[in-house]
């Protein structure tokens, strides 16, 4: 009897911890819009990358590190693009629950070094798997090491696994899951917004289709590699990248490379991204045929987050990158 009454006053005590809305907080934009479709009208999540701010490189102000301290959920990328918090999460409260949603199940995945630079059917080359548990284990240390090199050269996993709209889409299924699972009281809630997530998710897929179907073939050339997913999902031909990482200066020899590449007419555009200084593709591009594009901005850091933000850099990534290639 002690037993059953201690239970019940244990579900009872759930109850109540669980009747308002739990307190949600995300790593980047897309994954605040995301989380934001799925809340809805019932809570806003907290964003903790501010605008213009290296997801890689990231410093909690005093007030976002009491409110992952003070969080229920935490959605996040994973430690491959966020070590700063990764590093964080270590010392939260055991009630906060962190959900990389990298390591989710269903996740395709991709390894850099599985982006098609020659001009083939990208597809061919991405070996796409769901994201599976040996995923996760060792995650920590690679966070740590990933934190140790300063120049974020690219091998291994990639990370920006949200450019490709299908894992969007799959996200905000699980996302929807955990917070039902610590809010059981809307959970339909949580379900329906999902599902009008996925079919907006859907729309804009169908107008970025529509929109970089034509220029599909024309070959194409990013400051980092950060658009193997979108690549892959959209059949475009990206031939290179200016920088091997996230903040390598590319050196003499590699500007030599893709200069003789572009010059040699490989290369329709290049595009700059928002948090790098465009005047080295300047240099590279010099008195090349190839067009210079509008800024690509792959974490949507320059947009305005909220619940429509995934959409908008969806289509306006598409819009950006096709008004170049299909210039005249």
């Amino acid at each position: 009897m002690r037993y059953i009454i201690s239970l019940c006053c244990a579900s009872l005590t759930l109850s109540a911890a669980f009747a308002e809305v739990p307190r949600v907080v995300t790593d980047i934009p897309p994954v605040h819009s995301l989380v934001a479709q799925v809340m809805g009208d019932l809570g806003t999540p907290e964003l903790l990358l501010e605008a213009g701010a290296d997801e890689h490189s990231f410093q909690l102000r005093p007030s976002q590190a009491a409110a992952l301290n003070n969080a229920a959920l935490v959605f996040w990328v994973g430690p491959e693009l966020t070590p700063w918090l990764d590093r964080a999460l270590e010392s939260v409260p055991a009630s906060v629950l962190p959900v990389a949603l990298l390591h989710a199940e269903g996740t395709v995945l991709k390894n850099y070094a599985e982006a098609d630079h020659d001009g083939e059917d990208a597809h061919d080359h991405a070996a796409e798997e769901p994201a599976k548990a040996e995923h996760a284990e060792g995650a920590h240390e690679h966070a740590d090491e990933h934190a140790d090199e300063h120049d974020h050269d690219h091998a291994g996993l990639d990370p920006h696994a949200w450019l490709a709209p299908g894992n969007a889409a799959n996200w905000v299924g699980i996302i929807a899951a955990e917070l039902s699972r610590v809010d059981p009281e809307n959970a339909a809630t949580y379900a329906e917004n999902a599902l009008r997530a996925k079919d907006t998710i859907a729309s804009a897929n169908a107008t970025a289709t529509a929109t970089l179907a034509p220029v599909s073939d024309r070959a194409f050339m990013v400051y980092h590699d950060a658009f193997g997913y979108f690549s892959d999902a959209f059949g475009l031909s990206i031939a290179g990248t200016i920088a091997a990482g996230d903040a390598a200066t590319p050196g003499a020899a590699r500007i030599a490379d893709m200069q003789a590449m572009i010059t040699a007419g490989a290369v329709v555009c290049v595009f700059p991204e928002v948090q790098h200084d465009p005047a080295l593709l300047d240099q590279i591009l010099g008195g090349s045929p190839a067009r210079k594009g509008g800024e690509l901005d792959p974490v949507g850091s320059s947009l305005e987050p909220g619940p429509q933000m995934y959409a908008a850099w969806l289509t306006g990534t598409a819009s950006t990158i096709a008004d170049c290639l299909s210039a005249d």
